[in-house]
């Protein structure tokens, strides 16, 4: 009974999550469910100071290495639920690397970088925002459940699409911005809306985000201000500025601005009555059904914590 349970759990988790392209054996774990999305980033805080790890892995490229036929648990031995927040040690010799020899070698090996070339992230973006003036590319790192997952939005879309008070801006509009000059690590991703064709296409050495605008005056004009820049830098040069006004310039950069729960920003974009226009914005049609059904905003709205079966194990 336990067998046949196994099995008929399988089949239904590969119909649900698995593409046809893909092999049981590429990744028996179910992992690129999460860790396929370009631009997943994990931020500490450190002594004041902001570290990002990069976690996304690239299927064909991890797939063509060496170490392709493995499944990630054979490595990565402590991950048994999602999310699985923290770092997690690695062990080389459950099944591989078993000999004297390799074991020393692993000992002095690099296993940070080892993904390295398997990886993708936004090295710098020339945004013309108030927000990356203070913040960084990657700027969430407080809730360790999914702040990888709303870092990777940095590609896609601006702060202020989540963040902005709905209730000041009853009419607000999503629009693509103006192309931004982008540096990436690894392969390009997001988009590039191509004004002329009115189709939202891959992206290259600059990208397109969407933002918030407002229509004042018969003209549609974008929410965030390239003006506040300015005013952000001299404010982080300040030194001397007094709390009181130093909480009166904060309540300024942040008028617009609102905290929202994850489950409610999820469901907000990613459905078939979102707030984002798919449509209009010129995505296609299979990219509009990826964003509407995304697998990952089940992981995030559903379960607080999702054990890993151990199906390929005796």
């Amino acid at each position: 009974m336990k067998n046949y349970f196994k099995k008929f759990l399988l089949i239904i988790c590969l119909f649900l999550v698995v593409p046809a392209s893909v092999s049981i054996a590429s990744d028996e774990d179910g992992c690129l469910i999460c860790h396929k999305y370009p631009g997943l980033v994990r931020t500490e805080k450190e002594g004041g100071e902001e570290k990002f790890m990069v976690l996304d892995i690239d299927e064909d490229i991890y797939l063509s290495s060496p170490h392709g036929k493995l499944s990630c648990r054979k490595c990565h031995t402590r991950i048994t639920k999602v999310p699985h927040t923290g770092q997690t040690a690695i062990n080389c010799n459950t099944k591989c690397h078993l000999d004297k020899k390799d074991k020393k070698i692993i000992e002095n090996f690099p296993l940070a970088g080892f993904h390295e070339k398997e990886q993708t992230y936004i090295v710098s973006l020339e945004a013309e925002s108030a927000c990356t003036t203070c913040h960084t590319n990657y700027p969430h790192y407080e809730d360790k459940v999914v702040r990888d997952f709303l870092n990777m939005h940095t590609g896609f879309i601006k702060c202020i699409v989540c963040h902005v008070k709905r209730e000041r801006y009853k009419d607000v509009q999503f629009d693509w911005e103006k192309p931004e000059k982008v540096e990436f690590s690894g392969k390009s991703f997001g988009s590039y809306y191509n004004p002329n064709t009115g189709k939202a296409q891959e992206s290259g050495e600059q990208i397109s985000r969407i933002g918030a605008f407002v229509v004042d005056g018969g003209k549609k004009e974008i929410l965030v201000h390239p003006g506040d820049i300015e005013k952000a830098k001299k404010f982080l040069s300040n030194s001397s500025m007094s709390e009181k006004d130093r909480k009166s310039e904060l309540e300024y950069f942040h008028k617009d601005i609102e905290k929202k729960k994850v489950s409610m920003a999820c469901d907000e974009c990613h459905s078939a009555n979102g707030f984002l226009d798919f449509d209009r914005l010129g995505f296609s049609e299979r990219k509009k059904e990826n964003l509407i059904n995304i697998n990952i905003k089940g992981l995030i709205v559903k379960y607080k914590d999702f054990y890993l079966p151990m199906l390929f194990n005796d």
